[in-house]
């Protein structure tokens, strides 16, 4: 849109306004593009996301495999032009913020914890952002041995909840960090793994309230993947803010559920195809406390091989009907409280990434403009 500013008399100059979005689009940023010692020790010298994304291969007739990075590369997330590129990408298309996946196992254990301390502490770059708690025990889930437990999540109980909120406060006072009505939003992966879930949220809002942040703004995942219903259905109980109902675009029709299973029988990974079903929405419509999460794919066979999940026939246009779903069920909230998540920016391994690649170019992206732009 052309907007035109007066700068002296018989002069103007023509500028362009930033168009009004009907939606705040958060995209889960993975950091695992970047070798650390433990993944060198558990997978060998120089692991990265990129490792299993790159070696993949089609499993199936029609399987598209592997899927490869365009525009940014195979980057290194040490390197801050790589996260600056990423940054200015996402912004051009209507990525309002990125949420970094955040790794606390307790007594103050972390891991891949650099790209993001390093983008607090340099300041740039200046993209908005969250921090997702990603509070599950790390398996081998990479090498498709999710049996073997290589770093556990533990609850120690309130004092390293204090530990644990002071290490992300300074995230919380950044300028960047991604509000809702003034207050830091703070996501967690799997509230039902938490031992007491409404004394998890107490704490946190009293500690928030003596940092002087006047509170967070807690949002749970709701997790029903195959829609099979919700792994966690406590929200309002636990006095979490809001929940992200989290379900794959997966059309499991009884013909589909079939296919799957005799594909199952024969050695292959579990598919099914994507849908742009409304239906998908209906909880999301329903119930003002839940916010939708869009997936543009899913594929995690680089990841897990014949025991992964695939949606088969995802694409742009597809992608693009369950955006329009997505939106429209936030239609009718507070324009601060219209939070639309993405399933992601970078999950190159599980196949869902908005980030360019070789099969689509920026079309994923673009689709995402598109949606968001109110009409």
């Amino acid at each position: 849109m052309l907007t035109s500013r007066s700068t002296s008399p018989g002069r103007t100059e023509l500028q362009t306004a930033a168009p009004t979005m009907n939606a705040r689009a958060i995209a889960f940023y993975l950091p695992q593009f970047h070798p650390i010692p433990e993944n060198s020790a558990w997978w060998g010298p120089g692991f990265t996301e990129w490792t299993n994304a790159a070696k993949a291969r089609p499993l199936y007739r029609g399987h598209q495999q592997p899927h490869l990075p365009a525009d940014l590369g195979f980057y290194d997330l040490r390197l801050p032009e790589a996260r600056v590129a990423q940054a200015e990408l996402a912004q051009a298309y209507g990525v309002e913020a990125f949420c970094y996946w955040h790794y606390w196992f307790g007594r103050g254990q972390r891991i891949l914890e650099r790209p993001f301390t390093e983008v607090l502490n340099s300041a740039e770059p200046g993209i908005s952002f969250c921090l997702g708690w990603a509070n599950q025990s790390w398996t081998g889930i990479w090498h498709a041995a999710a049996d073997r437990v290589l770093r556990e999540q533990t609850y120690p109980g309130p004092e390293d909840d204090q530990a644990h909120f002071d290490a992300v406060l300074p995230a919380f006072e950044d300028p960047r960090y991604l509000r809702v009505n003034g207050r830091p939003v703070f996501y967690v992966f799997r509230p039902e793994e938490l031992p007491d879930a409404r004394a998890f949220v107490d704490r946190w809002q009293a500690m928030a309230r003596r940092a002087g942040l006047g509170g967070l703004c807690l949002v749970a995942e709701v997790s029903d993947l195959l829609g099979r219903g919700p792994r966690y259905d406590r929200i309002a109980d636990d006095g979490f803010d809001a929940g992200v109902y989290v379900r794959l675009p997966a059309r499991r029709s009884r013909a589909d559920v079939l296919r799957m299973r005799l594909r199952r029988k024969l050695g292959g990974p579990e598919v099914y195809p994507y849908s742009t079903d409304a239906v998908l929405w209906d909880r999301v419509r329903a119930d003002p406390r839940l916010q939708p999460s869009v997936y543009p794919n899913w594929d995690n066979t680089p990841r897990s091989g014949a025991r992964g999940v695939v949606l088969d026939g995802s694409s742009p246009a597809g992608f693009a009907q369950n955006l329009g779903h997505a939106i429209d069920a936030l239609g009718d909230r507070p324009a601060q409280e219209r939070l639309l998540w993405i399933k992601s920016w970078n999950e190159w391994a599980e196949g869902n990434y908005l980030e360019p690649d070789l099969e689509h170019g920026r079309a994923w992206l673009e689709t995402l403009r598109e949606g968001l732009v109110a009409r």
